[in-house]
């Protein structure tokens, strides 16, 4: 186990010669697929439960083929797939956009979260209750003003046990990203396993790293929840 932290404790934590690998490739990997998740599945939860048809399927249909399909299958279709595409090949944009594949695997992993966090945000917009919306109208609050002001923020919050779990769900996620060759926590565990045969040993600095961040990411919630859910509990 020494012998084996001595030669590899640099990949696995944050550089392998001038690429950066092990978990500061995952952190990358989950910060920005979370970020654009986040960003994208905003308007896509109010469209979600808009009452018009055209505004609401469109987005129904799109959560549910990524959360109806393995994400190492998007993966898969992402890295490979579209690549094999002649007209995305003919375009030099693209071309050079699904040649990467960090970008390839950031694409599939974004959409995947994205799919996810738009029911979370979706189903917390739905649960409000009809009394504050009712009361923000009576103020005068209406449109794009009403979804910025009280539904959002509301609905945020109230989704941040939720959320956890789909960030930490996405964390464990990352692990396929050693199929795009992306140089993860997995994939230098795996290397460190072919070079040396010492199973447990790699795949066990794997699990404990992927742990610590597990409860670091829990820990992080839990002060959110208490800072900006501290309304829901009892009343002292």
């Amino acid at each position: 186990m020494i012998e084996l932290l001595q030669e590899y404790w640099r990949p696995f934590l944050y550089q392998d010669g001038t690429h950066i690998t092990g978990l500061a490739m995952t952190l990358w990997l989950l910060s920005a697929s979370i970020f654009i998740g986040f960003v994208m599945s905003v308007p896509l939860s109010i469209a979600r439960v808009s009452s018009n048809v055209w505004v609401r399927w469109p987005v129904q249909f799109y959560t549910y083929l990524f959360r109806g399909t393995p994400l190492y299958i998007q993966l898969l279709i992402c890295y490979t797939g579209i690549y094999s595409i002649a007209a995305v090949r003919a375009q030099p944009v693209l071309d050079a956009f699904f040649r990467d594949a960090l970008n390839c695997t950031i694409l599939a992993f974004a959409l995947n979260t994205c799919a996810y966090t738009t029911e979370i945000f979706a189903g917390a917009i739905r649960s409000m209750n009809h009394g504050e919306v009712e009361a923000a109208k009576a103020y005068g609050l209406r449109g794009w003003k009403l979804y910025a002001y009280i539904i959002m923020p509301s609905a945020l919050r109230r989704s941040l046990p939720y959320y956890s779990n789909e960030v930490i769900l996405m964390l464990h996620s990352t692990t396929v990203a050693f199929t795009a060759t992306v140089p993860d926590i997995l994939k230098v565990a795996r290397d460190a396993n072919s070079a040396t045969f010492m199973t447990f040993q790699s795949f066990g600095i794997a699990a404990v790293i992927y742990l610590a961040v597990t409860f670091s990411l829990v820990g992080l919630f839990r002060l959110a929840e208490r800072r900006w859910l501290s309304f829901l509990g009892p009343a002292h």
